[in-house]
C-alpha cells in the first residue's frame, strides 16, 4: 500500500538559477546535484493536494489543501542507472497534522501556515493564485495561462523540472531517506504572465535571499495528476578519510 496517495493539481513552478555552492550543505549523502544545460536550478512550487489519503485512509479536514515548497534537484546512481529526484528546502501547508506526519515519519521540513488559493477563469485565460502568510504578511504566487493544454517534451527544460520521480531527505551527514513518487507524464498550460510577491529570506533563510531580486529563468504551470508516494528506504553512507 502507498504511504500517500493524492491528486497534485495545477502546479505553478517558478525556476531560478542558483550557485551550486549554496546548495551543497543541503545535499543528502549519496546524492549529487542534477544539472541541466550547465545550470543549477531551484524551484518555488505552489499547487493543490486533492483527495489525499494516508495509508489508504482519508483524514477528515486534511483531504484538500494547498502546498508551497522550495526545492532543488539531485540524483543518485544505483544499479547502473541514475535515479533523479528532488530535495526540499521547506514545504508549507495549512494543516498541522500533515506537518507532524511528514516531519516525524519522513524527516521533511514542513511548516504550517495560513494559506489560501483561487482560480480565475476568463474567456481566454486561467489565473492560478497561491498565498501563504509569514509574519502577518501574505506571500503570493500568481500565474496566468492559456486555456489549452500542451505536452511537456522529454528533453525540454519543463521536462527536466517535472520528470524527477524520487524524493531525497538529508537526515544527517551519513543518512539519507529516499522515497519514490509515481505519476504519469504531465501536460502544461502555456504561460501568459506571472507575478510574485515572496520574502525569500523570511520564508527560506539567509541562503536564499539571493533569489529576492533575481528574475526567474522560467515559469511553468503543470496540470498535474494522481500521485503515489511509496518505497521509502534509508540509505547510509560512511565517509572515509
Amino acid at each position: 500500500m502507498s504511504f500517500l496517495s493524492a491528486q497534485w493539481k495545477n502546479l505553478a513552478i517558478i525556476n531560478y538559477e542558483i550557485e551550486a555552492e549554496i546548495l551543497e550543505k543541503y545535499l543528502p549523502a549519496g546524492t549529487e546535484l542534477d544539472i541541466w544545460n550547465g545550470k543549477c536550478y531551484v524551484s518555488l512550487v505552489g499547487f493543490m493536494f486533492k483527495e489525499t489519503k494516508v495509508l489508504g485512509l482519508k483524514i477528515p479536514f486534511h483531504i484538500n489543501f494547498e502546498e508551497v515548497n522550495l526545492r532543488f534537484y539531485a540524483k543518485r546512481f544505483e544499479n547502473g542507472e541514475w535515479k533523479r529526484g528532488v530535495v526540499f528546502i521547506k514545504e508549507i501547508v495549512p494543516k498541522k497534522a500533515i506537518t507532524f506526519i511528514a516531519n516525524t515519519l519522513y524527516k521533511e521540513h514542513y511548516e504550517t501556515r495560513k494559506m489560501r488559493h483561487k482560480i480565475i477563469e476568463n474567456e481566454n485565460s486561467l489565473t492560478f493564485v497561491y498565498q501563504w502568510k509569514t509574519d502577518k504578511k501574505w506571500n503570493t504566487i500568481q500565474v496566468e495561462t492559456q486555456k489549452e493544454l500542451k505536452e511537456i517534451e522529454t528533453d525540454s527544460e519543463a521536462g527536466f523540472i517535472t520528470e524527477h520521480y524520487f524524493g531525497y531527505t538529508k537526515y544527517d551527514d551519513n543518512t539519507t531517506f529516499e522515497y519514490e513518487v509515481k505519476h504519469p507524464r504531465w501536460q502544461q498550460f502555456e504561460i501568459k504572465n506571472f507575478m510574485l510577491h515572496v520574502d525569500f529570506g523570511k520564508n527560506y533563510g539567509e541562503d536564499f535571499t539571493v533569489l529576492q531580486n533575481q528574475k526567474p529563468v522560467s515559469v511553468f504551470l503543470a496540470k498535474g495528476s494522481e500521485i503515489k508516494v511509496e518505497n521509502k528506504k534509508t540509505l547510509r553512507h560512511e565517509y572515509q578519510l
